[in-house]
């Protein structure tokens, strides 16, 4: 009975010995190891990544004439509309400079934009995070802010050979120094424990006790400029609840963060013309 007990134990026992023997490995090898390894698989989502844009193409090309034409007329009118604003956005830039040489003001930190493709999601439990098709092939640094049309994406966790892990803004390791639109108060946002499928949220505190929202009237968070990683204005979400918090004080609430998190296909990276 005790070879017959010891065969059943011996997967056990190794797995074991080989969880001992890689808690004795230097931190300085698992890095290592671990960076080799993200290198060594992503040609292969970079690989897929491209067959997906090759089969959108390919889908896009089954289109009749009829939908291209209507498509191409919805196009020019969206790309009328961006001309606009365009020269809108040149102005109030003009404005805004000439404002700033009359009152001797510091001009704001500039960024260069990077357009990158998002490669693969995770959003499990406990990981809320993109990997995209850019790396330090184009000067993309860790830390740096990630946007999308609808405000806050997240920031540059790690910085590969030819791609880059973004850790989104709905990650519980996320914290922002935020504020009220409208109101120039300092509150502080972090990312929430979301659910695999469940629509993404976060967690607002220190909000002054007479500040009210709900889902019905939301109130819109947006970056404050404090901590030098993000711009101000840029929005993160809606504020849809708040609540006395335990202390008194303060209160706190969640904030909904915008559903296409979860499909994003194109992001925008702001790297810093001066780092420093």
């Amino acid at each position: 009975m005790q070879p017959k007990r010891f065969d059943q134990a011996r997967p056990f026992l190794t797995l074991g010995l080989l969880f001992l023997g890689w808690l004795a490995v230097p931190v300085a090898v698992k890095s290592f190891l671990r960076a080799s390894f993200f290198e060594f698989q992503a040609p292969l989502a970079l690989a897929a990544s491209h067959v997906r844009d090759l089969q959108e193409y390919w889908s896009l090309r089954l289109h009749s004439n009829d939908e291209l034409i209507q498509a191409g007329r919805d196009l020019g009118r969206l790309t009328a509309s961006y001309e606009d604003n365009v020269q809108e956005n040149a102005a109030l830039h003009d404005e805004i400079t000439r404002l700033e040489a009359l009152l001797h003001l510091p001009s704001f930190a500039d960024f260069r934009l990077e357009h990158a493709r998002v490669v693969q999601r995770d959003f499990s439990g406990w990981w809320q995070q993109l990997v995209i098709r850019k790396g330090r092939n184009f000067g993309i640094p860790v830390g740096a802010p990630v946007i999308f049309a609808g405000g806050v994406v997240g920031r540059v966790k790690e910085v590969h050979a030819y791609t880059a892990v973004v850790e989104l803004v709905s990650d519980p390791g996320v914290r922002l120094a935020a504020v009220i639109e409208g109101d120039d108060r300092p509150v502080s946002f972090q990312g929430g424990n979301n659910p695999t499928f469940g629509p993404a949220q976060g967690i607002i505190e220190f909000v002054p006790l007479n500040v009210y929202a709900s889902s019905t009237i939301p109130k819109t968070l947006i970056t404050s400029g404090l901590g030098g990683v993000f711009p101000p204005g840029l929005v993160i979400g809606q504020i849809t609840s708040v609540e006395p918090g335990a202390d008194g004080l303060f209160k706190t609430g969640e904030v909904r963060l915008d559903p296409r998190l979860s499909s994003l296909t194109e992001v925008t990276v702001l790297v810093p013309v001066n780092p420093e």
